[in-house]
């Protein structure tokens, strides 16, 4: 996950969560969609959007970690997201992650009530630093205004990097909005990771200082993501992220939860995958036949699975 470019880079999927018919995780299934993506040099952001993390208890939550770490997944490969609404819930969340050796950690501002200001914001990200109190934890921001609706300004990155330098390590900008990624890497904040919340940044991103990725597509494109990645210096780089956005593109016309996991059950040959907690519903059949006749159409195959 890391190539000498920055302290942590490279790509990072927030893993999506399978169930059984009772709607308790399949850790099983999660383990081998966890080892296949480090298979594919990918790193894993468990409880992000994607992971239907807010679906999750915090109970749940550390379950899984357990699971992870006891099954020999690597915590320096993790960026577990520790985020909640409750400041203790978070602080419980991210105390475990530490304990374990999942120093890098992804973490929502608390998203339920809005037109917060950026003091009631540093005083949540205080407050649960200097309770877990510990030098290894880094905290990646986790900025998502169209769905938190709840904003991390650049003042607010300044303050909370002035407070706390080594800790508050970096951000995924999953605004959507380019010029907001390009607004914090013109900072030049130094030993500050910045991540596109979609591969369709990836490139500019890495060519103004960025990163890399933690994107939602990685679950089921990782090879393609991580050799842009890899290779963005290259002189067909401008066609690999133009062929990652095709894909992209045809992907997220669907609900991209219950899509990505209908791809990876389609291509693993397993329903188990096409569970969903609700409110979320599965993809119906008509359009998961309609959505692999897309990406294949432009050839997409799923690459080394296990």
């Amino acid at each position: 996950m890391n190539d000498g470019r920055s302290k942590l880079s490279g790509v990072y999927s927030p893993v999506i969560t399978p169930f059984y018919s009772d709607l308790s995780v399949n850790k099983e299934l999660l383990i081998k969609q966890c080892q296949w993506l480090l298979s594919q040099s990918v790193g894993l952001a468990v409880f992000g959007t994607n992971s239907e993390a807010n679906s999750l208890s915090v109970n749940e939550k550390i379950e899984i970690l357990d699971a992870l770490i006891e099954a020999g997944i690597d915590p320096k490969k993790t960026m577990p997201g520790v985020g909640c609404c409750a400041l203790t819930d978070t602080i419980k969340l991210t105390q475990h992650a530490v304990k374990l050796g999942c120093f890098n950690v992804l973490m929502l501002p608390p998203f339920y009530y809005k037109d917060v200001s950026d003091d009631g914001l540093f005083n949540s990200y205080s407050k649960i630093i200097e309770t877990v109190d510990n030098d290894s934890l880094r905290i990646y921001l986790y900025h998502i205004p169209p769905i938190a609706n709840v904003s991390i300004s650049l003042n607010l990155i300044e303050r909370l990097k002035n407070s706390y330098p080594k800790i508050i390590a970096g951000i995924k900008d999953s605004s959507g909005d380019w010029n907001n990624t390009l607004a914090m890497l013109n900072q030049g904040w130094p030993d500050f990771n910045i991540f596109a919340g979609s591969e369709v940044f990836l490139l500019e991103t890495l060519r103004n200082g960025g990163a890399g990725c933690i994107s939602a597509t990685a679950n089921i494109n990782p090879h393609a993501i991580y050799t842009l990645y890899k290779n963005w210096l290259s002189t067909d780089a401008s066609i690999q992220q133009k062929n990652l956005d095709e894909f992209r593109h045809i992907v997220q016309k669907y609900p991209m939860i219950p899509a990505l996991k209908a791809i990876v059950g389609h291509y693993h040959n397993d329903s188990n995958w096409s569970r969903v907690r609700p409110p979320l519903t599965s993809l119906s059949k008509t359009n998961l036949s309609q959505l692999i006749h897309e990406i294949e159409a432009i050839g997409y195959t799923m690459k080394g699975t296990v």
